[in-house]
């Protein structure tokens, strides 16, 4: 069954096909598809440091379709987004819509993408005008396990998000230029 506020019940075209609106999808939080796990005091205050900074202006994040045993997302992730260290329960393939990004030393861009494996620590690190990725997931929930584990990691992160932070209040999507 298709998370209902995920697609548009006027635009049913019988069984075994649906219609998603990116409009009208919900944020990854409010479908509550991705939990935070394993996490440790100090984890917990860094991350709500970074919240007070600022982290949730340098994102967006929408569930665009799901149903067990699958999901899509579409992220928005501004400039220099400090996207932190991380691994998923489950594998994640992503296309990049618009934008550029960093993985490692590897420059990408719209029209190409890369695969993580469940369980493999990566990060990346959106380029001057952000970067537009679609997640394509065999998973309608999964979890999220953050690297840092300590407040000066955390610390490190909020810093960046100080800094970027008045340049994110008036970036537009990427894919907006076109």
């Amino acid at each position: 069954m298709t998370n209902a506020a995920t697609r548009d019940p006027s635009a049913s075209a019988g069984p075994g096909m649906e219609i998603f609106r990116f409009a009208s999808s919900p944020t990854l939080d409010e479908t509550g598809h991705m939990e935070v796990a394993d996490l440790n005091e100090d984890m917990q205050a860094g991350i709500s440091g970074a919240l007070e900074a600022g982290f949730a202006e340098g994102n967006a994040v929408k569930t665009l379709f799901s149903r067990p045993g699958f999901s899509l997302t579409h992220a928005w992730f501004k400039s220099g987004f400090p996207l932190p260290l991380h691994t998923h329960n489950a594998d994640c393939l992503y296309y990049i819509v618009a934008g550029t990004l960093q993985l490692g030393t590897e420059t990408l861009g719209a029209g190409d993408g890369f695969f993580i494996g469940a369980g493999k620590a990566y990060r990346y690190t959106p380029g001057p005008e952000g970067v537009e990725v679609l997640e394509f997931r065999g998973e309608e929930s999964f979890d999220i396990k953050f690297m840092a584990k300590t407040l000066p990691a955390w610390a490190k992160i909020t810093d960046v998000i100080k800094e970027r932070r008045p340049a994110w209040a008036t970036e537009t999507p990427p894919s907006a230029a076109r």
